[in-house]
């Protein structure tokens, strides 16, 4: 995107900003805040700096504005690891969107590997209130999550300086005047405590990522600044250089992530003496270690890192400037289900000083804050945020969709249900609101209103949406896999090339197999995701009732005895070895793994027999 400053100022409203000279930095323990004061005074009084303000809403660990395409309001996520600007197929194709092919040489890599892409255009591209005429996009990867069209990345983020600050719901392009070039650039920090480090280039690549320099048990490591990355983690090649590595002392399991690419990356939550970047130090923390395979990076700073900083890159400075927000540096959660032991998340042992803000002015601050302070677990003070945003603006829907979710991690589910009910009577075509309310009413049994939910969101939300994913998912729950099926259909049409068709396709032929219908085509969705992951007990115990179905009760038992040798709870494994061995004769084993079922899942035997499966 070839942009000129001109035409920005032509549409976006800038704020000048005066950088102070802050004396007060004499006491602090750091060469780099002594250094500065070798500066002349007039350096600091001649700064001016003129900012352009993005707002940004946090959704879980996803940084999103808002943009439109062609009159189509959709979020994007801000995506500092991203050279180009990319959108999703499904994306592209729900926009009609024409494609035509990558130039030579172009491929795009990540975590997950290497993405399948080709090149679009937007013919109007509008941002706050400037329109961009024909932006190329590249087109591939998978689904960034939390309903987002694509990534905003460094073709847009390096037209000036930029700021990141993430806990207060903002990014900000930055233009500092001329007299600017020696200047401390963290304009915001007052007499607080700031680091500064040199902010370096790729080797490899020609790219304008953000780098940086950081220590891990004071081993360096090259450290790039990602804000599409939900979480910071560490290469399993610098673990090695540095210490904490799989199979060490106290270094646990933390699951699977996935990246652009196609293939998931198994991670380890790791003890580390200290971790430093800057005039920061973290002592006796963990780190969460993955086997990335980047170039000429060793540790991805993620958006965990950016909530609990403020940050500027100085492009013209080639620095980076940054202050510590308080808070937990590094997310050391894990996903559901993977093994791990507690561990304290890590707080900035030599910056203990929370920075204090100068509270939102409207609601949309309020909710912007409140957005970042939930995505960082801080859900009381999230909910006060949110309140003051739903008692200056009661018109806005997403305000009230925002506290239910926040009630809902403090167990407040009515309270919650009150919210959804507000937000859809202020906007009843809010597809994130009928999911969200029809998940709320499952977990409170009322069926009918789930389905009443869900019929509105399939009438409104587009064929591509991803959103048809959740939907899915929660017609299962409500044990109506012929309505989940038409859902699964939808997002496999779009999404063909996502990381994530494996886990669908699996579930679409769970379906199936459960409603005893088009019988080979769920064993060719089985096939699909058991050949993508051989050692998955749920995808093998999927398969098992496909060939339970189909009437080869020799490969349905190979398939049952696989999944339970993996997993030996799996209720729907147990009870489906225990319909064969009962009609091999075997009554004995039969009935027992039928016990043994019904122990995990007391309704299995009544389920089942609805369906026929007996």
């Amino acid at each position: 995107m070839q942009l000129r400053l001109a035409n920005l100022r032509s549409f976006l409203d800038f704020q000048p900003v005066v950088v102070a000279c802050l004396v007060a930095n004499i006491g602090a323990p750091s060469v780099l805040f002594l250094s500065t004061l070798l500066l002349p005074i007039s350096v600091w009084a001649k700064c001016q700096i003129t900012t352009v303000e993005l707002p940004v809403i946090m959704s879980g660990s996803r940084p999103l504005v808002t943009a439109r395409i062609d009159d189509a309001e959709v979020n994007f996520v801000l995506d500092s690891g991203s050279f180009f600007n990319m959108i999703t197929p499904a994306a592209a194709e729900q926009f009609k969107l024409p494609h035509r092919r990558a130039p030579k040489g172009l491929r795009v890599e990540g975590v997950g590997g290497r993405a399948d892409i080709y090149v679009t255009s937007v013919k109007e591209f509008r941002l706050t209130k400037t329109v961009f005429p024909n932006v190329d996009f590249i087109v591939g990867g998978n689904e960034p999550g939390a309903n987002a069209v694509g990534l905003l990345g460094q073709k847009f983020l390096t037209l000036a300086d930029v700021e990141y600050d993430l806990g207060n719901g903002a990014f900000r392009l930055v233009y500092p005047g001329d007299d600017c070039e020696k200047a401390n650039l963290a304009y915001w920090a007052g007499s607080k405590p700031y680091s500064e480090i040199e902010l370096e280039r790729p080797r490899r690549t020609s790219t304008n990522l953000t780098y940086g320099a950081a220590y891990v048990n004071d081993v360096k490591v090259r450290v790039a600044f990602d804000t599409g990355a939900p979480m910071s983690i560490l290469s399993l090649q610098a673990a090695e250089r540095a210490g904490p590595v799989p199979g060490g002392e106290g270094v646990v399991p933390a699951g699977n992530l996935h990246g652009i690419g196609h293939k998931e990356i198994q991670t380890w939550i790791a003890p580390v003496r200290n971790f430093r970047i800057g005039d920061e130090q973290i002592k006796n923390t963990h780190l969460r270690v993955g086997d990335i395979d980047l170039p000429d990076i060793d540790m991805l700073l993620g958006a965990d890192f950016f909530l609990s900083h403020r940050i500027y890159v100085a492009n013209g400075q080639e620095k980076i400037y940054f202050t510590y927000n308080g808070g937990p540096a590094f997310d050391l959660s894990v996903p559901q289900g993977a093994s791990h032991q507690a561990t304290e998340s890590g707080h900035v042992e030599d910056m203990p000083t929370e920075e204090q803000s100068a509270a939102p002015t409207d609601a949309k601050g309020y909710a912007r804050r409140g957005a970042a302070r939930a995505s960082r677990r801080d859900f009381e003070r999230a909910l006060a945020d949110l309140t003051r945003a739903c008692e200056l603006d009661p018109g806005v829907g997403k305000y009230f969709l925002l506290r239910g979710q926040i009630r809902l991690h403090l167990g407040q589910q009515f309270l919650a249900m009150s919210d959804f009910n507000e937000a859809l009577r202020l906007n009843p075509d809010d597809v994130d609101a009928r999911v969200a309310r029809a998940r709320l009413h499952i977990a409170g049994h009322d069926a009918q209103s789930a389905r009443a939910d869900l019929s509105v969101a399939d009438n409104v939300a587009a064929s591509q949406a991803n959103s048809r994913l959740d939907m899915a998912y929660l017609y299962l729950r409500l044990d109506l896999p012929d309505a989940a099926l038409g859902q699964f259909n939808q997002w496999i049409a779009s999404h063909d090339q996502d990381v994530n068709l494996k886990m669908v396709l699996n579930s679409r032929c769970w379906a199936r197999a459960l409603m005893g219908t088009e019988l080979d085509k769920a064993l060719e969705d089985c096939d699909a995701a058991v050949k993508s992951k051989p050692e998955s007990a749920q995808y093998l115990d999927s398969r098992g009732l496909v060939y339970l179905r189909l009437g080869e009760l020799d490969k349905a038992l190979d398939d049952y005895k696989s999944a339970l040798r993996i997993n030996p709870k799996i209720a729907w494994s147990l009870y489906g070895r225990g319909i064969i061995r009962l009609r091999k004769g075997e009554t004995e084993a039969g009935n027992a793994d039928i016990a043994a079922a019904k122990a995990i899942y007391p309704s299995i035997v009544s389920d089942a027999k609805r369906y026929g499966i007996e």
